[in-house]
C-alpha cells in the first residue's frame, strides 16, 4: 500500500512545459560555480549549478551554458574555460556573475582577485578549487551548449570552507560535514565573507 501512496505522490502532470521543470530542477540543491572565458576585457562569465567532473581518466568536465548568454561566443572563440568552485562566502560574485546588479563582460570581475590559469582564462583565486579546461567539444542542444572540457590544470584553496549551494531559489552554504550528514544551513551574503 506504501508504493501505491508513494507513486500517486509522483504521478506525472498531463502537459509539460518549461516552468513546470523548472519548478521540478528548483527542488534540486546543486554545487554553484562561475564559468568563465576571454581574457583582458573580452572577459566574461556566468554563475551555474550545470557543472560537473566527466571523468577522471582522462580529467573531463562537463559544463551546460545558454547558448544565448554572453559567455557562449567567447568560449566558442577562444577554446577554453574555467570553473571556479565557490564557496559559502562568495554568494556576492555568485550574484554578480548570476547578472544581479546589471553589471556585464569584464566589469563582474570587479571586486575580487583573480589569477590567469594555463589556457588564459581566469580563476577566482580565493574560490573552493578552480578547474581549467580546454575546450574538447561542444553539443549543441535545443537552448544551451553542452560543452566537455579537457582539464589543464586544478587549484585547491588550502583552507576548506563551506561549500555554496543553490536549490529553492536561494543560495545556502554546506560543509563537508554537514554534507556527510545531510543537512546544511543558509548562509547570508554576509556569513564567511571573502569577496
Amino acid at each position: 500500500m506504501g508504493g501505491v501512496m508513494a507513486a500517486a505522490a509522483l504521478a506525472p502532470e498531463p502537459a509539460v512545459g518549461g516552468g513546470l521543470l523548472k519548478q521540478a530542477m528548483r527542488r534540486l540543491v546543486g554545487g554553484v560555480v562561475v564559468i568563465t572565458a576571454g581574457t583582458g576585457e573580452d572577459r566574461v562569465g556566468l554563475t551555474a549549478t550545470s557543472a560537473v567532473s566527466l571523468s577522471v581518466d582522462p580529467p573531463t568536465m562537463l559544463v551546460c551554458v545558454n547558448r544565448a548568454s554572453s559567455t557562449w561566443p567567447v568560449i566558442a572563440r577562444r577554446r577554453h574555460f574555467c570553473v571556479s568552485i565557490l564557496g559559502a562566502g562568495q554568494q556576492a560574485t555568485a550574484e554578480r556573475f548570476a547578472g544581479i546588479g546589471g553589471l556585464r563582460g569584464a566589469a563582474r570581475y570587479r571586486g575580487a582577485d583573480w589569477t590567469i590559469m594555463e589556457s588564459g582564462a581566469s580563476g577566482l583565486t580565493e574560490a573552493q578549487a578552480i578547474v581549467d579546461c580546454a575546450l574538447e567539444e561542444v553539443i549543441e542542444r535545443h537552448s544551451h551548449a553542452i560543452l566537455l572540457g579537457a582539464v589543464r590544470a586544478v587549484r585547491l584553496n588550502r583552507m576548506e570552507r563551506p561549500s555554496l549551494a543553490y536549490g529553492g531559489g536561494r543560495f545556502i552554504g554546506i560543509s563537508p560535514d554537514e554534507a556527510a550528514r545531510g543537512i546544511g544551513r543558509i548562509h547570508s551574503a554576509a556569513d564567511n565573507k571573502t569577496d
